[in-house]
């Protein structure tokens, strides 16, 4: 199975670039990983947030398999404690799935076909990050998951 981050918009920052290589090479030690940050469109600017929201679901839903697991990162999603996530993605590797993606939305969150085809939505915590940050704190807590399902220290140190 593979784990696929995708994220709407820029370029990793420098000040979560390290913390996201770190970990998502942690992660690789478990799991096959790959980052795909998704462009804006291009007129991004003059669109207006449903506009926006519209294309950027094109985007993502055109770059979907069929097959593919879709967890939309919301702030109204559900809530996991770190061995949550460890059961869902373990979960899904007993399920023989080849990719479970991990979207992490625009500005705007995501137009509603992309809610509606997500498989799970899951909210970090109720509190509104900034993008940049939910790639680094979606990495490390994908990396903490691995380490619970192998019963490996990390989670406790």
């Amino acid at each position: 199975m593979k784990l696929q981050f995708w994220s709407i918009g820029k370029t990793h920052e420098s000040y979560v670039k390290e913390g996201v290589e770190l970990f998502t090479k942690r992660i690789a030690n478990y799991y096959p990983v790959e980052w795909n940050i998704i462009s804006m469109p291009k007129n991004s600017a003059t669109l207006s947030e449903t506009d926006l929201k519209k294309k950027e679901g094109e985007n993502v839903l055109l770059a979907l398999q069929k097959e593919d697991y879709l967890v939309l990162l919301d702030e109204r999603g559900k809530q996991l404690k770190s061995e949550g996530v460890a059961l869902l993605i373990e979960s899904r590797a007993n399920e023989s799935l080849k990719n479970i993606v991990f979207l992490i939305g625009g500005a705007y969150g995501v137009s509603d076909l992309v809610a509606q085809r997500a498989n799970f939505t899951w909210s970090l915590s109720p509190l509104v990050f900034p993008h940049q940050l939910v790639r680094l704190v979606l990495a490390e807590q994908i990396y903490r998951a691995c380490s619970i399902i192998r019963n490996e220290k990390y989670h406790h140190q």
